[in-house]
Parts: structure tokens; sequence; C-alpha cells
């Protein structure tokens, strides 16, 4: 009889047929906290929207999707076999099931939707853990809505495409489609993050809002989409146009894709560097201001940077919680050994308050009162460095949790690390972000008062968010010389606002770790440094799938 040699034993089953929806207590929770006003048959069409989606982004179809995109990338194809320009992008069949269920499911329409903007941040939460690379479009598309409402005629024209429920793929005229994608283009070679040093040029053609566009793109988002909202610069200075792929009449636009970007992660996405030379546009809003235009779908694309990052840090989470739910060693699982489970408890611990801090956010949005624009004009540039800073180290945390296994791209781990730097990049890096607060906070003290009243709201529950926000206070006392420590005061702002969401929120557990660890100063340097005095079991607990 022959030895057995290789049995399987002690290995984790596959992470499949779960809801990632209703098994995330902080997003449910959430989601309810802030539809606790809204009408009873409104709270049941969300829940069981979201229910479904996260029934899908569990199945092992989904993820299968999502090991196919990554694993054929986006291919591109400048010329067809008789030699003519039609630049275009050719994706796995996976792809277009992604998206389009992302489309039908209504992640890029939050604008005029009851709740709109929340029930589309916690689809787009959950969806994205299925695969995220698609997700590039899908914001893209959100967020041009609000920069075109600046020309009532062109939102009237392009809104109910970008709002559809439907997906089209293929390039046509987007009169002829149900449904339309759009991407961006901002960027160019010589300025980066400094658009004003833009070279782009825009000839007006009439005065009817036409223009030809010559330059380029070094970085075009979502280069197959059927139209693209750039900057150029016209006579009257930095301007917005769009630019649509396929003109009325049916012909192709002037769009030449350069090249495809070869990323460090985010594969499945195509990102381009594109030519115009004559290529047709309009002006969207005022000649010379572009980029008040533009802003406003840049601060949508920033809030879903936030977002992805919480998805992410929320699947790495939930991978390594399974893992360690299943592996034993030293006579135990994992999840039972005290080291291990303060690892896990801090994870948990940082992926909740992304959570929490992302919600509140969306919550806003829809609110859409004066206080709250106010509010959102200093969170969303601090919740967009910090959340997404901290996701790199998180998630390659969560992977060293699986071991060797982490490490292997069966397990999806690498695929989440290779994307985890991204959100921190793209729509502005740190830098950017924390120069945009020290900007609020110079010129709109009234978005000081609506971040400082937020915070405020918790004030005497916890001596270390009182401490905190002492501290910030006296921080934020002294503009002078700012700059250099922008990073440290951005950083504090969004803890305390995250502390201050918790110690309101959250089960006093997870507010007392939360609070203790990053406001109190009793943690190390790396994950896994709790005090051992807290209830981690408990933090641990709350972050296992629920059901």
């Amino acid at each position: 009889m022959a030895a057995t040699t290789h049995t399987v034993s002690n290995q984790a089953p596959p992470l499949v047929g779960y809801d990632v929806y209703g098994g995330d207590r902080a997003l449910t929770e959430g989601v309810e906290r802030h539809l606790a006003d809204a009408a009873p048959e409104l709270l049941g069409e969300v829940r069981q929207e979201l229910t479904r989606l996260g029934l899908a982004a569990g199945s092992s179809q989904a993820q299968e999707w999502g090991t196919q995109a990554n694993e054929n990338p986006p291919k591109l194809r400048t010329h067809d076999r008789y030699g003519n320009r039609i630049d275009e992008v050719e994706f796995h069949p996976a792809w277009h099931r992604l998206l389009g269920h992302a489309v039908t499911s209504g992640l890029t329409d939050a604008w005029g939707r009851p709740a709109g903007h929340l029930r589309r941040a916690a689809g787009f939460f959950v969806w994205s853990q299925a695969e995220a690379g698609h997700g590039c479009p899908v914001s893209m598309t959100h967020a041009a809505v609000p920069a075109l409402r600046t020309d009532p005629e062109l939102a009237a024209e392009w809104e109910p495409r970008l709002t559809s429920h439907v997906y089209e793929e293929g390039l046509r005229p987007a009169a002829e489609k149900a449904g339309v994608l759009f991407g961006m283009g901002m960027t160019e070679k010589q300025g980066g993050s400094d658009v004003r040093a833009n070279t782009t040029a825009a000839k007006p053609l009439d005065a009817s809002g036409e223009y030809l566009l010559t330059g380029h793109k070094w970085f075009c988002s979502a280069p197959m989409s059927d139209g693209f909202l750039v900057l150029a610069q016209a006579p009257g200075g930095l301007s917005c146009f769009l630019v649509p792929r396929v003109l009325p009449d049916g012909t192709r636009n002037v769009f030449a894709i350069q090249r495809l970007k070869d990323k460090l992660g985010n594969r499945s996405n195509a990102s381009s560097e594109v030519e115009f030379d004559g290529t047709w546009a309009r002006r969207v809003g005022e000649e010379g201001r572009g980029v008040r235009t533009i802003i406003e779908m840049v601060a949508a694309t920033r809030l879903d940077c936030v977002i992805g990052s919480a998805s992410l840090m929320r699947q790495a989470l939930t991978q390594a919680v399974h893992h360690t739910e299943h592996r034993s060693a030293f006579g135990a699982r994992l999840i039972e050994q005290p080291l291990m489970r303060n690892v896990l408890a801090d994870l948990a611990l940082e992926s909740e308050a992304a959570t929490v801090l992302t919600l509140r956010l969306a919550a806003a949005y829809d609110a859409g009162t004066e206080q709250e624009r106010a509010f959102l004009r200093i969170a969303v540039p601090a919740a967009k460095y910090w959340v997404t800073k901290r996701c790199t180290p998180m998630v390659a945390e969560a992977l060293e949790c699986l071991g060797g296994n982490g490490y292997v791209e069966e397990s999806g781990l690498p695929r989440l690390l290779r994307e985890s730097p991204l959100n921190s990049i793209w729509e502005g890096s740190g830098n950017v972000q924390a120069l945009d607060v020290l900007r609020a906070l110079q010129r709109e003290p009234q978005a000081l008062n609506a971040f400082l009243q937020e915070v405020g709201l918790a004030r005497g529950a916890d001596h270390r968010l009182d401490s905190a926000i002492k501290h910030l206070l006296t921080d934020l006392a002294d503009l002078e010389g700012i700059q250099a420590r922008a990073r440290r005061v951005v950083e504090r702002m969004a803890l305390v606002l995250q502390g201050s969401l918790l110690v309101r929120w959250a089960p006093p557990e997870v507010a007392d770790a939360f609070c203790a660890s990053r406001l109190g100063g009793d943690w190390g340097t790396a994950f896994g440094t709790l005090p051992h005095s807290l209830d981690l079991g408990a933090v641990v607990e709350r972050a296992r799938i629920a059901g």
C-alpha cells in the first residue's frame, strides 16, 4: 500500500458564498444609522439593493471575474488591419461583467436618488471588494455630473446617460447609447498636479462654445470611455472642456492613445497617454475658470478614493480573520492566540474607523446643507489624505497574517497590496491634500467652524479625545509656517474626526481601543501593539463576518 504523501489539512477553506454587505457590522450599522429618519419603504429598498450586491460580491463568480480581469490586462489597438487609426482598448470579458454589474447596480447614479450618495458609497464599498480596478470608470462617470451641471444645456444632454443603469460597451455616438462612461484628463508631463502649467491649447471655432484642442495628457483615465472632461488653455485662460470619443455624425474624434501605462497595480484598468490634434470639444463653464469647474468632479473622485481604500482595508481584514479562524498553530487556532488577536484587533480598528468616516462623508453629500458643504470642504481632503495613507501598511499586515500563503498570488492578497498605494496618489497625492486643507483653513473660516462643530459633538465623552481636540486647536492657532507641518496637522485632524465618530457611534470597546491607541499614545509603531488590557476579543469578534 502506497504511503500517503499529500494529505491537505489545516488550511482555510475558500472565502466564497458570503454576503459582503450583511456580514460587515460597521457598514450595515452605519447605513441604518444614517437612514434612521428615512421612510420605511426607502430603508427597505436600500437594504435589498445592498444585500443583492453583497451576495454578488461574495460569490465565486465575481471573484473569478476579478482574477480573470487582472490576469488578462487591457490591450491597446491603435490601428485596424488596413492601417486606419482606431485607438481602441480591448478588455477581457470579465472586465465587462464587473463594470456592467456596477452600472446596473446604480454605482454611477447618486445625484438624483433619495439617499443617493450614501447608498452609492456603500455599494461602491461592497462591490469594490470583488475587484477594484474597474472602479475607476465608475468613479469618473459618477463624478462628472456636478461639473457638467455648470452648463445646464450639457447637463440636460449628458446626465441621463451618465446616471443610467444600462451598460453599453463599444464606441458609438452617445445619442445612440442608453448609458455612457466618462473619463478625465488633467495632468500633463511638465505639470503633474500643477495643472495651471498645462500647455494643451484650445482654439475657439466660434461663439457657440466649440473648440479645437491641440496638446497631450500624461494621464488620461479610462480611455475606452464615451466622453472626457479635460483642461486646456483657452484665450481666456485655463478652461474645462468636454471631449466626446465619437462625434454626432458617427466619425471618431481625434483621440490618439499613445500608450497604456504599465502600472504597479490596478492592472485590470487602462490608464493612458493621449494626444489631441484638432480634437473637437465643447467648453464646460466659463473660460478661465477650468479648475473651479472641474473641482467638483475632483472632490467626488477624492471621496471615492476614501471609499476605495476603506473597501480594500475591509477586504484585507476579512481575509485575515477568515484565515486565522481556520488555521491552527502551537495547539490553538490563530485567532485565539493573544498576539494574533492583538494584530487583528488593531487592523479591525483601522478598518472600522475608515468605514465610519466614509459613510459620514457620503451622508453629508446627501444632506446638502451649507453647514455640511463647509464640513466637506475640510473633511474630504483630510480623509483622503489619512485613510488612503493607512491602506498600504494595513493591507501588508493583513497579508502577513496569512504567512507564506498570503504572499502567493492565489490568495488574492498580493493584488490588494499592489492596489493599496493607488488611492493615495490618484486625484492629488498626500502633499496636495494637506495643502488643500491648509488653503481651506486660511481662506474659508466657515469650513473650520463646521469641522470643529462636528468633532465637538463627542466632547466630554472620552478624556483622550478631549485632549486631542485641545492639542489640535493649539496647532491651528498658529498658521505661521504651517506648511512644513501640514501633514502632521492634517493627520491629527483626521484622527480626531475618526475618534469623535467612533465615540458617538461604535461599541464602547472599539471606541476605547481607538482613543487609547490613536489619540492617547498607548500604541507602538506597528500593528499589533495595542494595550493588552483592552477588550481585544470583542473587537475581533465584531470584525468577523456576521450571520
